[in-house]
């Protein structure tokens, strides 16, 4: 009852403060702006990992949010919500987003990999740029993290086909000073 009250009193018209990470309601501080550019850049560079951490509650989601509304339509994005996942659930998970389909019964690594491979090679001919987003990515397992890095060797002569966005909170940063994941 409050709550339609004040939204009555001061003429909103939505519920405030939400939960959900909405990028209309982004308040676009210096260092949001400058993340945002820098996440920009990098998807529409070739052949890279960036790295977004912030504290919780910092707006990391929301400026992926503002992200997504902003890439060209030349892009394609494998969004990753939940990155508690098996090496082959992620791999699945990216060719899902991408609209990929693997023809084998029971997949494999390789049958993944392949598969994202050629479409990351038609669409770098179609003049399209491929990057995967993957948010709260201090959760994902160190194999995994291996298995990303990886797949930034999917490339051409000249280009690197694949750009991955790390978007997670301190330890992130952390985790990737180990020296298993020095490369």
């Amino acid at each position: 009852f409050r709550l339609c009250m004040y939204i009555r009193y001061f003429g909103l018209t939505e519920k405030p403060f939400a939960i959900a990470p909405n990028p209309r309601f982004l308040y676009m501080s210096e260092l949001h702006r400058e993340a945002l550019a820098h996440l920009m850049y990098g998807i529409n560079s070739e052949g890279c990992i960036i790295l977004l951490t912030g504290g919780v509650g910092t707006g990391k989601t929301t400026v992926c949010r503002c992200l997504l509304e902003q890439l060209p339509d030349t892009t394609d994005i494998a969004l990753v919500l939940n990155p508690k996942l098996t090496i082959i659930d992620l791999l699945k998970t990216v060719c899902e987003e991408l609209g990929i389909v693997i023809s084998a019964d029971h997949p494999s690594n390789k049958d993944y990999i392949d598969g994202l491979n050629s479409h990351l090679l038609e669409a770098h001919a179609q003049g399209r740029n491929t990057a995967v987003i993957i948010d709260e990515a201090q959760n994902l397992d160190i194999e995994v993290l291996e298995q990303l890095r990886m797949l930034t060797n999917l490339e051409t002569d000249t280009h690197k086909l694949l750009q991955i966005v790390l978007i997670g909170q301190p330890e992130l940063r952390e985790m990737l000073k180990i020296p298993a994941l020095s490369q």
